[in-house]
């Protein structure tokens, strides 16, 4: 007859102390994340995720082959959370909301980006991404040479963003003031007679106004496409 496992309980010299959480995957993936949002992605190691878990470091790699296998894995994590719009939407529509739902999911992660950008491997969740873009640009007619491409274009004007974006928040709170009013102030202090146009600009120049930038470069590089398109038909 099997043994019933017993849990601790109350006993008259108070709490017995709680059993011994199992190492496994999950718990050494959620150590990973709970890192990077406080630490960021560069000083995590196996040896800090073992000290953050009170485990030998040694103890890890019967879960994960080493940190490049955590980036990949929370790469996937990142792109299972990205939500693939319906293929019965317009293209332009489809890429758009495909774009701000990339975006969005990125900025809730610390270095989202070099996560993204560390892994090539062909991931299920990579693969469906890359599927989806394909499909779209194919089924609009788009030739075949120039759907990797565009593709491509597509992503990395996505990454590259959100990359700034980032950069300018995380400079803005080392600073501990606001980073646009900075800015502004040292554009618009420069010499005018050697540089009239960032002088003029300077306002422009130094804006954080991030959403109508994204969107606007998002119009842009749509813009491109469907021109694109246009001229091959």
């Amino acid at each position: 007859m099997a043994r019933r496992r017993i849990y601790p309980s109350e006993t008259q010299n108070g709490p017995v102390e709680k059993l011994h959480t199992p190492l496994d995957l999950p718990r050494i993936l959620n150590a990973f994340l709970s890192m990077l949002q406080t630490e960021g992605l560069e000083p995590i190691s196996m040896r800090k995720i073992a000290d953050f878990l009170g485990v030998k470091a040694a103890s890890l790699y019967y879960h994960v082959k080493d940190k490049e296998h955590l980036i990949y894995l929370m790469g996937e994590k990142i792109r299972s959370e990205v939500e693939l719009p319906g293929l019965e939407l317009d293209w332009r529509e489809g890429l758009r909301i495909w774009a701000c739902n990339f975006r969005d999911t990125l900025k809730l992660y610390r270095d989202s980006v070099q996560i993204m950008n560390a892994t090539f491997a062909p991931s299920p969740h990579r693969l469906a991404h890359i599927e989806f873009l394909y499909r779209v640009f194919a089924q609009q007619g788009f030739p075949d040479p120039q759907i990797p491409w565009y593709s491509s274009m597509l992503k990395t004007y996505v990454l590259g963003f959100v990359d700034e974006e980032n950069r300018m928040l995380e400079r803005s709170r080392r600073r501990q003031e606001d980073a646009e009013a900075s800015e502004d102030s040292a554009f618009s202090s420069l010499p005018e007679e050697k540089y009239p146009h960032l002088v003029r600009l300077a306002e422009y120049t130094a804006s954080t106004d991030f959403d109508n930038e994204f969107a606007g470069g998002l119009q842009v590089l749509l813009d491109g496409f469907e021109a694109q398109l246009k001229a091959k038909k």
